[in-house]
């Protein structure tokens, strides 16, 4: 395997949400403020979802306080500590760039009927039980030991 490769797979999260483009999500993000650490809360539509691999990022979007604000997160970074799907969008395209120029209702995603709200997971790689190696015990039989004297 390549050296780079094999940098990046050690890097790389062992399961990571199926991200789709029209979901509405809730990031959990790691935020660090002086010592102290958190975790803050992003809820928006997915607008795009790009890249592949370690590079794999996804950008939310939200209306706050009537100003449009975008967030693109690394799929496989630390900070991200885990993504849940509220709703699940119903769209036609792969990017909703268009949803930029709109206020309100028209915003929003229609929502897929009957879809079921599940954080699917996709595994990447395996996590390695390691098992603690059984001593095999042998036996001998004591016919084997000594030859009899008939």
């Amino acid at each position: 395997m390549d050296i780079i490769k094999s940098i990046e797979h050690e890097q790389m999260k062992n399961k990571i949400p199926v991200l789709n483009v029209g979901d509405t999500v809730k990031v959990h993000v790691r935020v660090k403020e002086g010592n102290r650490e958190r975790i803050q809360v992003f809820e928006g539509i997915i607008i795009k979802v790009q890249g592949g691999g370690v590079n794999q990022t996804f950008t939310v979007r939200k209306t706050s306080y009537g100003v449009g604000v975008e967030k693109t997160f690394l799929v496989h970074s630390p900070a991200v500590e885990k993504v849940e799907v509220t709703r699940v969008g119903k769209v036609r395209r792969a990017k909703l760039f268009y949803l930029r120029d709109r206020l309100g209702k028209s915003a929003k995603t229609k929502e897929k009927i009957g879809a079921r709200i599940e954080t699917k997971e996709v595994t990447i790689k395996e996590e390695l039980v390691e098992e603690a190696p059984v001593a095999e015990t042998v036996e001998t039989a004591p016919e084997a030991e000594a030859p009899k004297a008939e």
